[in-house]
């Protein structure tokens, strides 16, 4: 079992995963998340829900090539197994185009991802308390 990184909270009692990176984001960023969600999964089912907050993003250091790989990794890894949803928070309008990417890229899949400008919509859409996001 991998430990969690430290921008990463695992809700067990609410089945929520809570990514929240700060700073930079890029491929070794995204790569330890992946690798943590991978082991987790593989672990458990019952974490159905993700949170990714990039209010304190500051740079994405990503090409679209490498997100779409990530994305159909994700859509691949989630084939036959319980639908995840994944609401990403996005307050800065620069970054929208790389989860756009996963969202669209993920349509039709076991993940149902989704843009929010709002932490309150996005709470409301998962289902869980809006503290706790």
């Amino acid at each position: 079992m991998l430990k969690a990184p430290p921008d990463v909270e695992v809700r067990e009692d609410l089945h929520l995963v809570i990514w929240k990176p700060r700073g930079l984001l890029n491929e070794s960023a995204t790569n330890r998340i992946l690798a943590f969600l991978s082991d987790e999964e593989a672990r458990s089912s019952r974490n159905e829900l993700r949170f990714t907050d990039t209010s304190r993003l500051t740079a994405v250091a990503l090409n679209f090539q490498y997100v779409f790989h990530i994305a159909l990794y994700r859509r691949l890894t989630r084939m036959g197994r319980p639908v995840v949803k994944s609401a990403f928070l996005i307050k800065n309008p620069e970054f929208a185009h790389y989860f756009k990417l996963h969202v669209v890229m993920t349509d039709h899949s076991r993940i149902k991802a989704k843009l929010f400008q709002d932490r309150e919509a996005a709470a409301k859409w998962l289902k869980v308390p809006l503290e706790v996001l």
